[in-house]
């Protein structure tokens, strides 16, 4: 790992511009299940289906029942970044990295100091009106729906939803526009605890090595673009990240 390691830290030093994205794997480490892997959630504790957009409009009390039970499933009370979210908010610091672009939902990349980030799927700490289009913290909203109150709405009348990307919803057009922008623009493109099977963010190093970029993947499992990666690196997240910190200091 040391020479692969010593390898992506002069391609982000020769570079003009690194850009990260994070799945699933950068979040884990805080305690936080995964959805789709071996141990996922989805289909094994929840149905998808219960999440799905349809259900939100057909049947809002139930939906919010269920969203309690998975929040209170996803987000253990002690969950906190993490070193990998820790060590891409120093590189940011430092000028080595220009912006994290997260498939993840927890909010945790903020919380560690990242200053850019693109949320594809959204923020679950945050909640947003139907009506007005208000966002207020989640938690607000799960205490009334522990409280009894479903759906909880907003002080117009509004009915609340998680502001995450349901099924059966599109992404952000903002969102991933400017992620590909990025992906367009870098030098270095670096893909860490990401399967790489979700699109659009799957995507994204495809278009980053199209337009030039070295792209380096950090993560336990092979992905699809493992074969083309510049460097596949099979490690923990939260040690080669702080160890590439380390030696762009």
């Amino acid at each position: 790992m040391d020479e692969r390691l010593d390898r992506l830290a002069v391609a982000i030093r020769d570079g003009e511009g690194t850009v990260a994205l994070t799945g699933a794997g950068v979040s884990t480490a805080s305690g936080i299940p995964d959805f789709r892997g071996e141990d996922g959630i989805w289909g094994r504790e929840f149905d998808p289906a219960s999440f799905h957009r349809r259900r939100f409009e057909r049947d809002p009390d139930g939906f919010w029942r269920d969203r309690l039970r998975l929040h209170e499933r996803l987000v253990p009370e002690d969950v906190a970044p993490n070193a990998a979210h820790e060590a891409l908010a120093a590189l940011e610091s430092s000028g080595h990295l220009d912006a994290v672009i997260t498939q993840n939902t927890d909010g945790l990349h903020t919380a560690a100091g990242s200053g850019t980030v693109i949320e594809l799927h959204g923020n679950a700490a945050r909640v947003v009106c139907e009506s007005c289009g208000e966002r207020s913290p989640a938690e607000e909203a799960f205490d009334r729906v522990r409280a009894g109150e479903t759906p909880p709405t907003c002080r117009c009348g509004g009915v609340l939803k998680p502001d995450v990307v349901l099924f059966g919803e599109s992404l952000s057009r903002e969102a991933i526009e400017r992620a590909r922008e990025y992906a367009v623009d870098c030098d270095v493109f670096l893909a860490v605890g990401s399967s790489l099977t979700v699109e659009p963010a799957a995507s994204l190093p495809r278009i980053a090595t199209r337009n030039g970029a070295f792209l380096a993947l950090v993560n336990l499992e092979p992905t699809p673009a493992s074969e083309s990666a510049d460097l596949d690196l099979r490690a923990n997240v939260t040690e080669a990240l702080p160890a590439l910190c380390t030696r762009l200091r």
